[in-house]
């Protein structure tokens, strides 16, 4: 085997912002680049939406060495990215990046080489569904990321209508505490084109990152990947939600078991059991991953009476329990996460076990919002915040989470769309409720 210089094939740009007139020293804001061969040189990068996932796509499309990247966005009202501390080098007289902002020609992403799409951003606006039937490199912010990701990253990928935030931060919490380098985000707030941007700044350097723990949401796989590739994938459930924009139940559930496609390593595939729908859209994968079920064998099985997740996928030789009595959260569902959360962990083949988890049990922390306790009182009432449940499932799993606490329901929000229904499904929250005080919403 031939062995290749380190820096061989590597070029090395620092992008230094312009001085904004003060005398005072200041260290200059950089955007490093040092990719392969500079992969972008020379090419032409539309990037479509400048929310979180959007700019830092921008930002990694220059580090990457792009000739042009226009930054395109419908909001009138956003900043300019050139006018961006952080961009500045590319506006003014450079001219490599050019933010849009309102309407725009649609010709304008006919001329560049690749289109990169925001999640925000639905296929049927701009013209993206014709652009990629014909054959122009479109892709997610999430594949853009990977494309350019180091392959020693191993990826546990997470989606599912509900519980994904956090399966994704539980697993983070787990690997951190257990010593591994850990990038937690995608979906979550932290895209990952900035693990991929970060990667980049020390390029002769070992990985920042040995894992990259990803939530992945229905719309970041509306385009189908080509890069990501997950070493554990995990569907969590599906229920109805964002049906305005994937119409049936039928395309939600093929568009989340694309997470399936092109897995690498372990190929560990958690798929929730006895969901229709699922099991339809996952036939096309059975023999490209490990398939192991949430709630079956194999898989993990947890007896909530006594709070033991049992895991048994033969096919990775796991087999083996882990005890849930020490969590100091509240609500049921959480215990399935964390059951979730081990058994992805696990399944990276990072070097853990089950054993070696147990202790991180009762360090676990749900992610804001996620049936967090805000405050016990000095009535000795306990505040309970569970606003991110935004659909009626979630909420449904947080009230029979909170079944045998008799509590006062602060219940409001706005129904979706719910494909083929009369019903906006909030008939399903009756039977749960009647196990709580009171119920206070809004009008």
């Amino acid at each position: 085997m031939k062995l290749q210089s380190l820096n061989s094939g590597y070029e090395m740009r620092t992008l230094i912002a312009k001085p904004n007139g003060s005398s005072m020293r200041k260290t200059p804001t950089t955007i490093r680049s040092c990719s392969p061969t500079q992969d972008l040189r020379g090419q032409s990068v539309a990037i479509i939406g400048l929310g979180k996932s959007g700019r830092a796509a921008a930002r990694l499309a220059l580090a990457r060495g792009a000739a042009s990247v226009l930054a395109f966005d419908h909001n009138p009202t956003l900043g300019l990215l050139e006018k961006d501390p952080v961009f500045e080098e590319h506006g003014g007289d450079n001219g490599a990046l050019r933010t849009i902002l309102g309407e725009f020609d649609g010709e304008l992403l006919n001329n560049v080489d690749r289109v990169v799409v925001s999640p925000g951003v639905p296929l049927r606006k701009y013209g993206l569904s014709s652009l990629l039937q014909s054959g122009k490199q479109v892709m997610s912010e999430l594949d853009f990321a990977a494309e350019i990701l180091p392959k020693s990253i191993k990826i546990l990928a997470v989606t599912g209508t509900n519980g994904k935030s956090t399966v994704v931060t539980f697993a983070g919490q787990m690997l951190s505490h257990l010593g591994i380098n850990t990038f937690v985000g995608g979906n979550l707030g932290n895209p990952l084109s900035e693990a991929a941007f970060q990667c980049l700044q020390n390029p002769l350097l070992k990985p920042k990152f040995k894992v990259a723990v990803v939530e992945v949401s229905s719309y970041q796989m509306e385009i189908p990947n080509k890069y990501f590739c997950p070493s554990v994938a995990v569907v969590l459930n599906l229920t109805p939600d964002h049906l305005e924009r994937h119409r049936t139940m039928r395309d939600y559930a093929v568009t989340k078991c694309r997470l399936f496609h092109h897995m690498s390593d372990a190929k560990l595939g958690l798929l929730c059991f006895g969901n229709q729908y699922l099991n339809e859209a996952v036939m096309g994968s059975l023999n490209e991953i490990n398939l192991a079920w949430i709630g079956a064998t194999p898989g993990v099985r947890i007896d909530m009476e006594a709070k033991i997740a049992s895991f048994e996928v033969p096919a990775l030789g796991i087999n083996s329990q882990l005890q849930l009595g020490a969590m100091s959260m509240i609500g049921t569902q959480n215990y399935h996460n964390a059951a979730v959360a081990a058994l992805s962990v696990v399944g990276l083949d990072v070097g853990l076990d089950v054993e070696a988890i147990g202790p991180c049990i009762e360090k676990l922390r749900p992610p804001p919002h996620r049936m967090q306790i805000v405050c016990k009182d000095i009535h000795g009432v306990t505040w309970v915040d569970d606003s991110k449940a935004t659909n009626v499932e979630a909420t449904y799993t947080g009230l029979m989470g909170l079944k045998r606490q008799k509590s006062v329901i602060l219940l409001g929000g706005l129904a979706k769309v719910v494909d083929g229904h009369v019903s906006n499904g909030f008939e399903q929250l009756i039977e749960p409720l009647k196990y709580h005080r009171c119920v206070i919403t809004d009008c």
